[in-house]
């Protein structure tokens, strides 16, 4: 594609989901004028149903938000450095306890406001079918990139794409729901609590888990395989791992005491607010390619969602990645294209919030190339950098995308020797961890930033 309509903007960025936008949003707050390419309305993927931007598909979570949890840190380092996302977020929030959920539709409409309103991007809503040629680009097209900007990339690379299956849960309406079974409550917190808890006995459990393990599935293509996020199995993928492992995984019934009985149940199935008004609720870890029929069938065998109506159904869609080890250099540019960068689950991360934190440093990285600047890597010790060694130091052979976690951070250092203090506990550690990560990302803001911040 040559220079779109004349004159060469000084960014494209190609793809209006988390990682595009926030991609976008940095570079012109960095004073670089942006021309952002979204697909929709002239196409919808099919885990689109919204022609808004930012569109949550699988969740409506951006999960944990203490800073002991490295997403939480993650999210943390992301207000620092101005993060649009984050900004939408915290607008919309929705209560789920100590996790950071939002009202999708708020949500998507908050972002998509502050993009149209930003006098430094011009947002054109049409398909992109190759990668444009201008000098400076961030490929942010996600999981479901369109077939002929896939195909393209892919003749570019000189190999086949990486891929695996991500499943969707399904949403319910709340007035479908028996509130005289299920009750309120969050995992070992006082009071009501920000989920509703379906309770299943012993027996329960086990008709459930019968019905998961003879249920007809959607079928994958002959060509394809079954190449599953470890983080978002499908339900009944889990449940063919053993009798007890959704006990003890989405149905662990851990820190959870039915008001009524006075008792933890063998297993619950937690439901979570998926919008302000309360309307909506999403089964939490059940996303699931069963076959709608089958859907309600079983589903609706739960305690208290015998009359359960579907706002949405669990579905199975296909996420695509590069090889990021072999393929990007540190600073999210492709090796095969000066001036290309990737940014978002393409990239080899996994999760809303690790997406958008790419979107923002190919963004940051991107308009830094574009004013003659060198960019600048976060350090190792903040979220930021630690998913970047994940990208840059995993080997090759054997790469997938991964959740941010304290396993990709450098160890804290610690006195050696007879005085050295016993084993430190996991949350003291992680607070450690997160401590010294606030500290360096303000270290990383400060040589970053825009001028004007």
């Amino acid at each position: 594609m040559s220079s779109m309509q004349g004159k060469s903007p000084r960014l494209l960025v190609v793809g209006g989901g988390l990682a595009g936008c926030e991609a976008a949003w940095q570079a012109s707050r960095r004073g670089v004028e942006v021309v952002l390419y979204d697909m929709k309305p002239e196409r919808l993927s099919p885990a689109h149903i919204s022609e808004d931007l930012a569109e949550l598909v699988c969740s409506n979570s951006l999960r944990a938000s203490p800073t002991h949890n490295a997403v939480g840190l993650l999210k943390e380092e992301m207000r620092c450095l101005g993060s649009l996302i984050i900004e939408a977020a915290d607008a919309t929030a929705v209560p789920a306890g100590r996790a950071l959920a939002v009202d999708r539709t708020g949500f998507a409409q908050y972002v998509t406001r502050a993009i149209e309103d930003n006098p430094r991007i011009e947002l054109r809503r049409e398909l992109v079918p190759e990668i444009p040629d201008d000098p400076l680009v961030v490929l942010a097209t996600g999981p479901l990139t369109a077939p002929e900007l896939a195909r393209n990339l892919q003749r570019l690379l000189g190999e086949e794409y990486l891929y695996f299956y991500d499943a969707i849960a399904p949403t319910i309406y709340a007035d479908s729901i028996d509130h005289s079974i299920v009750f309120r409550a969050s995992r070992y917190e006082e009071g009501e609590g920000d989920y509703l808890n379906v309770p299943l006995n012993g027996e329960q459990y086990r008709a459930f888990v019968s019905n998961l393990l003879e249920a007809e599935t959607v079928p994958l293509h002959k060509f394809e395989k079954a190449l599953y996020f470890e983080g978002c199995l499908p339900i009944e993928e889990m449940a063919r791992r053993g009798a007890e492992t959704l006990a003890y995984g989405p149905m662990k019934p851990v820190g959870l005491i039915n008001p009524r009985t006075g008792k933890r149940s063998h297993a619950v199935v937690q439901l979570r607010q998926e919008d302000e008004a309360g309307v909506l609720f999403n089964l939490v870890g059940f996303q699931t390619k069963l076959r709608i029929g089958e859907q309600k069938r079983i589903f609706r065998t739960l305690p208290g969602l015998e009359k359960a109506v579907f706002a949405r159904f669990g579905s199975v869609h296909r996420n695509t990645y590069v090889n990021a080890p072999l393929r990007l250099e540190p600073s999210l540019e492709l090796k095969a294209r000066k001036g290309l960068y990737l940014a978002g689950q393409m990239a080899g991360v996994e999760g809303y919030v690790e997406s958008a934190a790419l979107g923002g440093m190919a963004g940051t990285n991107a308009a830094r190339s574009a004013q003659g600047l060198h960019w600048v890597k976060p350090p190792p010790e903040t979220a930021h950098g630690a998913l970047l060694a994940h990208l840059g130091n995993s080997s090759a052979r054997d790469f997938q995308p991964m959740n941010v976690n304290f396993g990709l951070f450098p160890p804290l250092d610690r006195p050696r020797g007879p005085d050295r203090p016993r084993k430190q506990p996991k949350r003291e550690k992680n607070e450690a961890l997160a401590a010294r990560g606030l500290r360096a990302i303000e270290a990383y803001r400060a040589v970053v930033a825009p001028e004007n911040s």
